[in-house]
């Protein structure tokens, strides 16, 4: 007790101290302060001095750094100055060679600023490994692109083309791809070529825009037709265009942030005032041809396209520059369907390429990457198939089943289909109907187009970076078909002539269905693989994901099942886990297997496909691969006959077996 009352008497007293001299305390806080002000105001004028400095050193990085080095010894308040651009890459595709002498000039002009700087062929430049990285280099990327031969580019720049436009309209990669690469782009063309004038510039400037790169300054076009160049000539163009790029790299190396002069919308770039004139002749060429750019529709990503298709289809909001060329396809298209066809059915027409049109509302759905085959069938590349090319893994068939992803063809007889689901991942921009009611193409001209399609885009992989040269000529020969591209294949009515060419080929097949079509099933002659779309296990759940269009869906979804039964060949499960929506169903989805009785169960978790007015679907329906595992390893307890066969974890993908089949 005697020592509680000492230490509160001892506190006591501090306290008592503290108030009666409280003057001193005051005084001594505000000296305190007054001294950190003079502090803050000595190093802020001392910065400021460091950064004049820096402008009169021209912009010369290395020429602040130095300054920063020498205060940074003198004052140890002080820190490291940031670096705004750590380098230059000046990519170059060319022909004759005047893409690469202007990126050779560039590049010396960029190390006369002490600025590090890489002159990189196109061809010889990997994209999918490299390009990313560029996202967070602090390096400046310039691309010097020649528009070639009926608008295509060069021959080395052509890889690296393709690339970029599929990034930009395949959902996998994300509009946020490229988000933090900063680039500029000129382009070298000739507008006597008014339909192609400067294409290739255009397109690599849309898609880097597309994948949320910055521009640093707005695309330029140098022109060989001296009667229109701006300047007199391709080289004058290319000089008045240098020394902006220089004046605005400088002001990068300063730490500006502005991206570029003007306003960025849908690929464009328009700058305001004063140079509103300069920006649109750099989007046109020239004023006398800005008429005459002749673009096709281009292609959307994920998110542009679910915009598009909530605006409703056409009435999607699009730049007053594309509105004459968007409408000039319309009317084309209006034409030609209306004299093609007499009902109101969706109909697929080879004459406008990859567009599919349907007459009730006239709504113009794009096919990104597609190759349409006649009236209403497809083939496409896919992913899995250039990684295999380039020695790289192959999909999941390729690990359950041995093919071999290079030597894969994906197409499809119909691109129309009975059901909306909620993860297609084509956003519903394929037809849709319960009935054949299409102008029927022959299978032997389906195969041989979808054969040459499919080479041709093989092709385009010569020469390219990564590629393997013994499975690039594997890769010319097709074994195997996934006819699970889009839509419903079984509706074709010649399915049976068309799989039985497939085999006379020694091509193998896969066919897919999404079980609403129980006698096309039964009267389907054997396949190599038949495989049924099992997206639910209750009547409720599976009206909410497939969205089918028959009104009697669920007895034609038991009836394929019992069918598929009955077959005496292979036959697949194709689960899609949708988190929340159909991944608490495991005593149903055991009913159901019980019922078909397939060999192989295939449960793989949902790919979110992007945003879109079709579906609500968000990355929180997708579930974790240890979740899939999970739900996998429950599911086999519940069917004795079964076991986990195999797994691919990068397609979210595993495979249950019947003991049958057990090797």
């Amino acid at each position: 007790l005697d020592v509680s009352m000492d230490t509160w008497n001892f506190a006591y007293t501090c306290l008592v101290s503290l108030w009666l001299h409280r003057f001193y305390v005051y005084s001594a806080i505000a000296f305190g302060i007054s001294i950190w002000i003079v502090i803050q105001f000595t190093t802020t004028k001392t910065k400021k001095k460091v950064t004049e400095h820096g402008e009169k050193s021209n912009g010369n990085p290395a020429s602040s750094e130095e300054t920063e080095d020498k205060l940074v010894n003198g004052y140890a308040t002080l820190q490291a100055k940031e670096v705004y651009v750590a380098g230059v890459k000046v990519f170059y595709g060319s022909q004759t060679g005047t893409a690469k002498r202007f990126a050779k000039g560039l590049a010396e002009a960029v190390i006369s600023l002490n600025l590090p700087v890489e002159v990189i062929n196109m061809g010889d430049y990997d994209p999918d490994d490299c390009l990313a990285e560029e996202t967070t280099s602090r390096n400046i990327c310039v691309f010097l692109v020649a528009t070639y031969t009926d608008g295509q580019p060069t021959e080395s720049a052509a890889w690296f083309c393709k690339w970029l436009e599929e990034a930009a309209n395949d959902f996998r990669f994300g509009k946020a791809y490229l988000k933090g690469l900063r680039y500029a782009v000129f382009g070298l063309g000739n507008s006597v070529y008014v339909d192609h004038y400067n294409t290739v510039g255009r397109n690599i400037d849309r898609w880097l825009w597309m994948l949320s790169a910055s521009r640093i300054l707005t695309r330029a076009e140098g022109d060989c037709n001296v009667a229109q160049s701006k300047h007199g000539s391709i080289e004058a163009d290319f000089e008045a265009w240098k020394a902006k790029f220089l004046s605005r790299l400088q002001a990068l190396c300063r730490g500006e942030k502005k991206p570029c002069s003007g306003k960025c919308k849908k690929g464009k770039c328009k700058s305001p005032g004063k140079q509103s004139k300069e920006s649109s002749d750099r989007e046109h060429g020239a004023s006398e041809y800005e008429n005459a750019e002749a673009e096709e529709l281009f292609e959307t990503s994920s998110e542009e396209e679910a915009d598009a298709e909530e605006a409703g289809g056409t009435n999607s909001v699009v730049d007053v520059e594309d509105l004459g060329n968007i409408m000039s396809h319309m009317k084309k298209a209006k034409s030609e369907v209306a004299t093609r066809s007499s009902g109101s059915h969706p109909v697929l027409d080879k004459g406008v390429p990859g567009v599919a049109f349907k007459i009730d509302g006239l709504i113009y759905f794009l096919f990104s990457g597609y190759r349409l085959i006649g009236s209403h069938s497809g083939v496409k590349l896919c992913r899995w198939t250039k990684s295999m090319l380039r020695g790289r893994g192959g999909c999941y068939k390729h690990t359950f089943y041995g093919i071999e992803s290079h030597r894969c063809m994906e197409a499809t007889p119909s691109l129309a289909c009975a059901n909306k689901c909620v993860f297609c991942w084509r956003h519903h921009t394929n037809p849709v109907g319960t009935e054949w009611r299409w102008k029927m193409d022959q299978p032997e001209m389906i195969l041989q187009e979808a054969i040459e399609n499919h080479q041709n885009m093989i092709k385009q992989f010569k020469g390219v970076s990564g590629v393997k040269a013994d499975r690039f000529e594997e890769a010319m020969t097709a074994k195997h078909c996934a006819l699970s591209l889009v839509g419903e294949p079984i509706m074709y009515p010649e399915i049976n002539r068309f799989v039985r060419l497939l085999h006379q080929h020694g091509i193998s097949s896969f066919l897919v269905t999404n079980a609403q079509f129980p006698d096309e099933i039964r009267n389907l002659e054997p396949v190599t693989q038949l495989y049924v779309s099992v997206d639910a296990s209750t009547k409720e759940s599976l009206k909410r994901i497939d969205r089918p269009l028959f009104k009697d869906f669920w007895q034609r979804f038991l009836d394929s099942l019992k069918a598929l039964s009955e077959k005496q060949q292979r036959t697949v499960y194709r689960l899609t886990l949708v988190k929340a929506w159909n991944v608490d169903e495991l005593k149903a989805y055991a009913d159901l297997i019980s019922l078909g009785k397939p060999d192989f169960i295939e449960v793989k978790g949902v790919t979110y496909c992007g945003e879109s007015s079709a579906s609500n679907l968000t990355m929180a329906n997708v579930p974790w691969h240890e979740e899939v595992v999970r739900f996998v390893q429950e599911l086999a307890d519940l069917v004795p006959d079964y076991e986990i066969a195999c797994e691919h974890e990068h397609s979210n993908c595993l495979l249950i077996a019947h003991k049958k089949v057990r090797l």
